[in-house]
């Protein structure tokens, strides 16, 4: 059984070497094709022992990766971007895992998804990092190709199951990103203007700019019309409510309100979830005390609930949303309550698994 890693890349320089080096012990051959790099991409990838070929960009995603998997002989491809980088796997387990789902499906009738962890820009610590999981299709089998001018997608009907491989991304700290991506997304809701998956980018991606308030015309469509049994429906939401959060009007606050009593049957067993609803509940108080006064025991609720859920990294989800991040949250909720025992105690806690902040707020209580 063959397996090939397939990339296309421009300008990766920064990060190529570390992605070959860390995908080299698992697979057969590296085909990388380079799109029209004017940096050292290609010669790096030929001394890596890439197979190098070159594509010229047609503003199309799918065409350059399908063009890219066309290159490739194996049985099956495990697609990755430079800035991925695959954590230590032995390829025997890898192969033992190919090996359980092919008795299951059958041959190369299903397709692999790789756990990743996105860094990017903490929500509420914006000069920190925060970590997003998520599953990935990435290990495709031969003949499988994409469709999607951006953020292309495999176009198969097969299952689509974890396997043992992770990988960790660190490309949404650059800046730049989302700007380029919005003018492709512009063209490919042109295109398939009733595919919920480009009312979800379009939405985050409009946040990610900055542009709120535009962002939420294609966060409601999707909430409204988008299928709550795919992955991203559930990180549409919780984006969602962060966005209004973020525009903090009365008006705002009550739509969240609004989509928080609506989504807590489909989202209420998710810590990512409970999470934001702490947070929302402190800014519902902060803004009308009076008026809001009975949810304040929905703060302590939210994040107590958040740490009896835990941590499930194969959702859709923010690391420490079900552990250190809700620990350090319900610290606070008692230092300001008064209570500065059971603040020093979930700081602890939190501190304890790595979050610098918490260990900050021990040295004030």
């Amino acid at each position: 059984m063959k397996i090939n890693l397939v990339m296309i890349v421009k300008n990766e320089e920064r990060s190529l070497k570390r992605c070959l080096q860390a995908a080299r012990p698992v697979v057969d051959e590296m085909i990388v094709v380079d799109t029209g790099s004017t940096d050292r991409t290609a010669e790096l990838a030929k001394e890596m022992g890439a197979k190098v070929y070159e594509f010229t960009w047609v503003q199309d995603f799918s065409a350059a990766r399908n063009f890219a998997l066309e290159q490739s002989d194996a049985d099956w491809n495990l697609v990755l971007d430079a800035d991925e980088y695959l954590r230590p796997v032995k390829r025997k387990v890898l192969m033992e895992s190919i090996g359980r789902w092919n008795k299951r499906y059958g041959e190369g009738k299903w397709m692999g998804a790789v756990l990743q962890f996105d860094a990017y820009r903490d929500e509420q610590e914006k000069s920190s990092v925060s970590i997003h999981s998520s599953l990935m299709p990435r290990m495709l089998p031969e003949g499988v190709r994409y469709r999607g001018i951006i953020h292309e997608q495999p176009d198969s009907d097969f299952p689509c199951v974890q396997i043992p491989l992770k990988t960790d991304h660190d490309g949404y700290l650059l800046e730049g990103k989302s700007e380029r991506n919005l003018e492709y997304l512009k063209e490919a809701v042109k295109q398939e203007a009733e595919n919920p998956y480009y009312w979800y980018q379009m939405a985050i991606t409009l946040r990610d700019v900055g542009k709120l308030e535009e962002s939420l015309p294609w966060f409601r469509r999707l909430r409204q019309r988008g299928r709550q049994d795919i992955g991203y429906w559930a990180d549409g939401i919780l984006r969602y409510l962060y966005t209004l959060m973020d525009l903090e009007t009365a008006e705002m606050l009550a739509e969240a309100k609004e989509v928080i009593e609506h989504t807590q049957p489909a989202l209420g067993k998710r810590a990512d979830f409970c999470f934001v609803c702490g947070i929302f509940y402190t800014k519902l108080v902060l803004s009308d005390v009076r008026r809001y006064i009975e949810y304040l025991p929905r703060i302590e609720e939210s994040y107590l609930e958040c740490l009896r859920i835990g941590e499930h990294p194969e959702m859709e989800t923010v690391t420490g949303t079900g552990s250190f991040k809700a620990a350090y949250n319900l610290g606070l909720w008692y230092e300001l309550s008064g209570q500065p025992e059971k603040a020093g105690s979930y700081y602890r806690r939190s501190a304890g698994e790595g979050y610098g902040p918490a260990r900050e707020r021990l040295k004030l209580v």
